[in-house]
C-alpha cells in the first residue's frame, strides 16, 4: 500500500534532484539585477491524466516501466521547489498543458462513485493548488465526465483553466477564460507583462460529441491564436506564452472529419506570429527542445513538451533583453529541456493532502468482485483472438441486444474492442476490481449502432491499417508487425497506437476472418463470414461500439453516420465490473473463441 513516503528510486530534493533529474544551466545566466537583461522561466506538465503518486492502481503496486520512469504530481512538485529555490525573485511561470482530470481509478472515483458535484475536493484541485500553477490549459479529457463536473473542477482551482478555443456556439466568444497576464517588477528597469494563452483540442466537438454538441464549439489553435496573441501584444504583454493541448507532427487521428488539425502547436508557431513559446501537450511524448521559425518575421518559436503522467517536468528558459521601455527575448536566448522525476522524493505536503483519498481508492478498486476460471492475458491481444478480449465483446454484445426494441431486436449482434492495456490480465481465481478495471482503461459509454455487412468490411480494412506489411510466414516479433505509421501522414509518422486497432466479434454466431498482412492498406481482410457464411455488403447488424468511435473518434468509417439504436449512457468499464460482480464466474468457454487471425498469402503467421 502507497504512502507518503518517497518511492524507492526517488530520494533526492533541493539542487541535488535537480542535477540528478538532468538540469543544465544555461552558459550564460542572466538575472533580474541587470537592468539590461533578465531571464522568464517557465516550468510546465502536461496529461497528468490523475497521477498524484507513483503508483499503479491496476497492479496495486509502485509504478515502474521498462525505462524506470516514476509518475506523479508529488515528485514533479519538488523539482519545481527546488527550482523556485534556484530562481529565487527572478521571473517564473508554472503552466500546464492539459488532460488532469480522467485516467487513474483515483480520477475516476472522484467523478463517478464519489463524485466532486456532490460535494468534496477533487484529488487533482488538492494537489495542484499546493504547487502553485499560474494557469492551465484545458484537455480534451476535462470534457468526459461532462461539463458539470468539469466546472464544479474549475471553481476548486485557484489558478484559471484557459480555453480560448472552447467557445459558445452563438457568440463565438471563450466560455473559459482564453488568457491571464502576469506582470513581473523588475528590481530596475521597466515591469515584464507576460501573457499566457490557452488552448485547447478541436478534436473534443468529435470525442465528447454528448457532452458538449450545442454547448460549446472548438475551432482550431492556428484560428484563435490569429485572435487572441494580438490582443494580448496590444495590451502591451512583452512576451506570449501558449499553453496548448496539441502536439507537434501536424497530424490528426481524425482525418479530414474536422476542418482543424488536432496537432497543430508546429504549426501555429509557423503561422502565428509573435509567439515566443509553445508549453505542448496531448501526444504523450518527449521533446525537450524543438526550435521552429516563423514564417512571418523569421524569428524561432521555443516549443518543449514533458512527457505524460508527470515523468517529466519542462523547463523553458527566454533570456530577455531591454529595448527602451520594453522587454523581448534575445536572439539566441530561447532554451528548454525536460527532467526526469524519478530522482526526486515525493513532495511531503501534496501527498499529505491527497493521501487519505489515494487510500480511500486502493480500498475500492482492490474489492474482490468474482472469481475466473482461468488465467486471461491481454499481452499478446495486437496479434491474437485472446479470450480477455472476447470478454469485453461478449459483456458489450450482450448489453446491446437486451436494450434493442422495435423492428432492431431481429439484428445479430457484433461488437468492437481494442487492446487498450497490453498488461492487463485477470488472474485465475479471484478477481478484483482493479483486474477488471485494468482491461478497459477509458471513460467510454456504450452504444449500438445499426451497420451493413459493407460497413464490417470496411471498418475492418481500416482497423487493419495497424499492421506493418511484411512477406512471409516469420517468425516475427510483435514489433515487427504492429503499430504501422499512418498512411499518407506528414512526417514524423507517429504509430498507430493500439487503441486504434479493433477486432469484431458476434454474440450468437461467429464472425471470423483473416487479416493478411502482406497484402496492401485497404485489402486485407479475407474470408469474411457470419455463421460460417460470406458477410454479404446488405446484410444487416447491430454493431456495439464505444462513444470515442460513434462521435468519429479514430476516423473509423460507418459508425459516425450509421442509425443509432441503442444508447443507455452506461460507462463500459462499469458494466464489465457490474457483470463480473452479479455473474461472480468469468469461465472463457462461455465466450471466447479464435475467430480472426493473422496471415501471410493465406498461411498463419508466427510471432514470436
Amino acid at each position: 500500500m502507497s504512502t507518503a513516503t518517497p518511492s524507492r528510486r526517488g530520494v533526492l530534493t533541493g539542487a541535488a534532484a535537480l542535477a540528478a533529474a538532468g538540469y543544465t544551466a544555461p552558459a550564460v545566466a542572466k538575472t533580474g539585477n541587470d537592468n539590461h537583461a533578465t531571464r522568464l522561466t517557465i516550468l510546465g506538465t502536461t496529461d497528468l491524466h490523475g497521477n498524484v503518486f507513483n503508483w499503479d492502481y491496476y497492479k496495486n503496486a509502485e509504478y515502474d516501466d521498462a525505462k524506470s520512469n516514476d509518475i506523479g504530481i508529488a515528485k514533479v512538485q519538488t523539482l519545481i521547489k527546488a527550482q523556485r529555490d534556484r530562481i529565487g525573485s527572478a521571473p517564473l511561470l508554472v503552466l500546464d498543458a492539459g488532460d488532469t482530470i480522467q485516467g487513474t481509478p483515483l480520477a475516476y472515483y472522484y467523478a463517478e462513485i464519489e463524485p466532486i458535484t456532490a460535494g468534496g475536493m477533487h484529488p487533482m484541485a488538492n494537489a495542484m493548488n499546493l504547487i502553485g500553477y499560474d494557469a492551465a490549459a484545458l484537455g480534451n479529457h476535462e470534457f468526459n465526465y461532462g461539463i458539470p463536473l468539469l466546472r464544479t473542477f474549475q471553481s476548486q482551482l485557484e489558478y484559471p483553466l484557459l480555453g480560448a478555443n472552447a467557445v459558445d456556439p452563438a457568440t463565438g466568444l471563450p466560455v473559459f477564460p482564453p488568457y491571464i497576464t502576469r506582470t513581473f517588477r523588475m528590481p530596475q528597469g521597466p515591469d515584464l507583462k507576460v501573457g499566457i494563452l490557452g488552448l485547447t483540442n478541436p478534436g473534443i466537438a468529435i470525442w465528447d460529441h454528448a457532452n458538449v454538441s450545442g454547448k460549446i464549439d472548438f475551432p482550431g489553435l492556428i484560428e484563435q491564436a490569429t485572435v487572441f496573441v494580438p490582443k494580448l501584444k496590444k495590451q502591451g504583454c512583452d512576451v506570449v506564452v501558449i499553453a496548448a493541448h496539441s502536439g507537434a507532427d501536424n497530424t490528426s487521428s481524425y482525418g479530414d472529419a474536422l476542418p482543424y488539425v488536432e496537432n497543430a502547436s508546429k504549426l501555429m508557431a509557423e503561422q502565428v506570429p509573435d509567439i515566443d513559446a509553445i508549453l505542448v501537450g496531448h501526444t504523450h511524448v518527449d521533446i525537450p527542445q524543438l526550435l521552429t521559425t516563423n514564417e512571418q518575421t523569421g524569428r524561432d518559436v521555443l516549443l518543449c513538451q514533458p512527457d505524460y503522467w508527470g515523468m517529466r517536468l519542462a523547463v523553458l528558459e527566454l533570456d530577455l533583453v531591454r529595448h527602451g521601455d520594453r522587454w523581448r527575448v534575445a536572439d539566441g536566448g530561447r532554451r528548454s529541456q525536460t527532467l526526469n522525476s524519478n530522482v526526486a522524493a515525493e513532495d511531503p505536503e501534496v501527498a499529505a493532502a491527497v493521501q487519505a483519498q489515494h487510500q480511500k481508492v486502493i480500498t475500492y478498486v482492490n474489492s474482490p468482485i468474482g472469481t475466473s476460471t482461468k488465467e486471461m492475458l491481454a499481452a499478446r491481444a495486437p496479434v491474437e483472438d485472446v479470450p480477455i478480449i472476447d470478454f469485453i465483446n461478449y459483456v458489450q454484445a450482450d448489453a446491446v441486444k437486451q436494450g434493442l426494441t422495435g423492428g432492431d431486436t431481429s439484428l445479430p449482434v457484433l461488437s468492437i474492442a481494442a487492446p487498450f492495456n497490453r498488461q492487463a490480465s485477470f488472474p485465475s481465481g479471484q478477481v478484483s476490481i482493479r483486474d477488471v478495471a485494468g482491461l478497459y482503461i477509458y471513460d467510454n459509454t456504450l452504444l449500438g449502432v445499426k451497420v451493413t455487412g459493407q460497413d464490417v468490411k470496411d471498418y475492418l480494412e481500416y482497423s487493419a491499417r495497424y499492421f506493418q506489411q511484411v512477406t512471409g510466414t516469420g517468425p516475427f516479433t510483435m514489433d515487427q508487425v504492429t503499430n504501422a505509421g499512418y498512411p499518407n501522414a506528414t512526417p514524423p509518422v507517429a504509430p498507430i497506437p493500439d487503441y486504434n486497432f479493433d477486432t469484431i466479434a458476434g454474440l450468437d454466431a461467429h464472425l471470423t476472418y483473416d487479416i493478411d498482412i502482406a497484402e496492401p492498406v485497404g485489402s486485407r481482410i479475407k474470408n469474411l463470414q457470419y455463421a460460417g457464411a460470406p458477410v454479404g455488403s446488405t446484410m444487416e447488424f447491430a454493431m456495439a461500439v464505444n462513444n470515442y468511435r460513434q462521435s468519429g473518434g479514430g476516423g473509423f468509417p460507418a459508425v459516425k453516420t450509421a442509425p443509432v439504436v441503442y444508447n443507455r449512457q452506461i460507462d463500459i468499464r462499469q458494466l464489465l465490473i457490474d457483470w463480473v460482480t452479479a455473474n461472480h464466474i468469468i469461465d472463457p468457454a462461455q465466450f471466447a473463441s479464435v475467430d480472426w487471425m493473422l496471415v501471410s498469402g493465406g498461411q498463419a503467421i508466427t510471432i514470436s
